[in-house]
């Protein structure tokens, strides 16, 4: 006889656990506690008989159930298991939460680890992964649309930060194929959003290239009244023309003043390849300098927070702004445009060890492998030449006139 919401209601419990049928399989289970539990009784394919549950009355009503039951019957008429359904639905719920974007792009930077990626870019990631941590970080990187992720860049390109909203971009698509790869994601919804944010305009990073501006420069970095450490790390920037972050992440440990050689390894490089800086001899009298501030600890520019981390990435820029040259005059990624520019000007050096003196990688690896062997000498009397060359310019003397050839 087919249940009725009056005839549940009057179900008591009992001392064991007990059944009461409705219709075609359905029954509800009453338990001592008092629970009523709608269950189903069905055979699968091949006549084993299974049990499905629904959940439980009140929460799950009798005309709800008699629904849930006409829908498992559909399922089984047409070759379907609706309780192995149920458990493939409850696992990949369970994966989908447990797979939320913040923790799938932690896997993602820790392979990048794994796979040699340099501190910087890792950093760098990891900074992404805060920049969108409110607005995907707990979502399940399965259900993430992508008007969702346009909406967590769209701040930035309103801030007019073009860059920093493609790179954002660009970031969550590499989660989103690791993702994929890793079947924890059907698709990566960034290839629906091309063309969706404002095109950049590529900008040079701003840099001093006329050689009495770069002497009125060096002579204002003499004149710095900043703190000791940060003038040493000015002066120390236009002679080795090193990038940024590997410069205020220098250590003593890659040193050798004696030798004259500064050996940053591939970890911290963008190329991920060992570079080795020839020092001159105005290089190494600033790392000596700098040799009697810190040379006990590991950084050659420790912050001034800590000694057990590198200086800030916004401290030499920040200098450079008190000396009064604006961003678009000058930064401290612009020493390399600057020793590229006036190296090259200069008619005097190799194209080939000017590129490896500024560790650029070449597309032809085994021909880049021949040149960082082939002009290691070459580089060594072009950083002493360069040396010299940025003394005459700061005390002001005859200005040596640069051939423009090619």
């Amino acid at each position: 006889m087919a249940l009725t919401d009056s005839a549940i209601r009057a179900l008591k419990p009992r001392e064991r656990a007990y059944k009461v049928s409705d219709e075609k399989g359905l029954y509800l289970q009453v338990t001592p506690a008092g629970g009523r539990l709608w269950r189903l009784k069905f055979r699968a394919s091949g006549g084993v008989e299974k049990k499905l549950s629904f959940g439980g009355y009140p929460e799950i009503s009798l005309k709800e159930a008699r629904e849930m039951r006409d829908q498992a019957r559909s399922m089984i008429a047409n070759g379907g298991d609706p309780a192995d359904k149920k458990r493939r639905d409850k696992r990949a719920a369970k994966v989908s939460a447990d797979n939320t974007f913040s923790a799938v792009a932690k896997d993602y930077i820790a392979k990048n680890r794994r796979d040699g990626l340099s501190e910087a870019t890792v950093a760098k990631r990891e900074w992404f992964v805060r920049l969108v941590q409110r607005s995907l970080g707990g979502r399940p990187v399965s259900e993430i649309q992508p008007f969702e992720i346009l909406d967590a860049v769209r701040p930035f390109e309103a801030a007019k930060n073009d860059e920093k909203a493609h790179r954002t971009l660009q970031f969550i698509g590499q989660v989103f194929r690791y993702a994929v790869a890793n079947q924890f994601a059907a698709s990566d919804p960034t290839r629906d959003l091309r063309g969706a944010l404002a095109s950049r305009k590529p900008k040079n990073l701003a840099a001093i290239l006329e050689p009495k501006a770069v002497g009125e420069l060096l002579r204002n970095i003499d004149g710095y009244e900043g703190s000791p450490l940060t003038t040493l790390a000015l002066q120390l920037s236009p002679l080795v023309f090193v990038r940024p972050g590997e410069l205020r992440r220098a250590e003593w440990a890659e040193i050798d003043l004696d030798a004259a050689v500064w050996r940053i390894p591939a970890a911290k490089m963008k190329a991920r390849i060992e570079h080795v800086v020839p020092l001159s001899r105005q290089a190494v009298a600033i790392l000596r300098q700098a040799a009697d501030l810190t040379g006990g600890g590991r950084y050659v520019f420790p912050s001034i927070r800590s000694r057990f981390d590198p200086m800030s990435e916004n401290t030499v820029n920040a200098a450079l702004r008190r000396l009064g040259y604006t961003g678009d005059e000058m930064t401290a990624h612009g020493f390399r445009s600057t020793a590229s520019t006036l190296l090259n000007e200069s008619g005097k050096w190799s194209p080939d060890a000017i590129e490896r003196a500024l560790a650029h990688k070449g597309k032809d690896l085994v021909r880049a492998a021949y040149h960082r062997g082939a002009h290691w000498q070459e580089r060594v009397l072009m950083a002493q030449w360069w040396g010299d060359y940025l003394d005459g310019l700061k005390e002001g003397g005859e200005i040596v006139r640069l051939s423009r050839t090619a």
